[in-house]
């Protein structure tokens, strides 16, 4: 078994060249915004993307033009769940701890219904590679124990891997968006539901 620092560091070089070979990225999975199942209204939380992550800037967009609410995540505490906070007009984002920008801690909360969730790699049954820090992990059960929410990866298609490690408290997503399309994910068995 590959040690995960080792499968990180793959990752990102791979999805680096992806990144590189599909410049487009943005648009083209902006244009797929029609087919997800996110109602008019519904409250989205996005990301701001780092260099050669997949960006959902563009998506976000769309959906704000269909009428969704759109906030961004905070880490607010070092291994608690993320906050989520929906831009204040004329105020910029900060750059929190991880080097990613974050909204300020004073602008209005959010509980999304619906996570754009980064990655690095993704697995054919819905399990993701993240950063190692399991903030999407911890809250994406947090929000899954209050209400119904969908997670949705954000992803170029050649991020995929064979499987990815599994551990306690890892959340599988719903869905992935790539620039090939919408790709759902079937984690409900016989009996039981999510």
């Amino acid at each position: 078994m590959i040690p995960t620092a080792k499968l990180r560091i793959a990752a990102r070089e791979r999805r680096r060249e992806l990144a590189r070979s599909c410049p487009d990225f943005a648009l083209r999975i902006a244009g797929y915004a029609s087919g997800l199942p996110i109602p008019p209204g519904a409250k989205v939380a996005s990301f701001m993307a780092l260099p050669d992550e997949a960006d959902p800037k563009l998506l976000a967009e769309t959906l704000v033009k269909k009428g969704c609410e759109i906030c961004f995540p905070r880490v607010h505490q070092k291994a608690q769940p993320l906050q989520f906070h929906v831009p204040a007009a004329s105020e910029h984002m900060a750059r929190g701890a991880f080097g990613v920008l974050e909204p300020l801690p004073h602008w209005p909360a959010s509980t999304p219904d619906v996570v754009l969730v980064p990655l690095l790699a993704f697995d054919a049954d819905g399990y993701r590679l993240g950063y190692g820090g399991g903030y999407y992990d911890r809250t994406l059960e947090l929000l899954h124990a209050s209400h119904p929410v969908i997670a949705i990866g954000i992803a170029f298609a050649g991020q995929e891997m064979d499987n990815v490690q599994r551990h306690p408290g890892d959340q599988p997503l719903d869905m992935l968006v790539t620039e090939a399309g919408i790709r759902p994910f079937d984690h409900h068995t016989p009996g039981t539901s999510r």
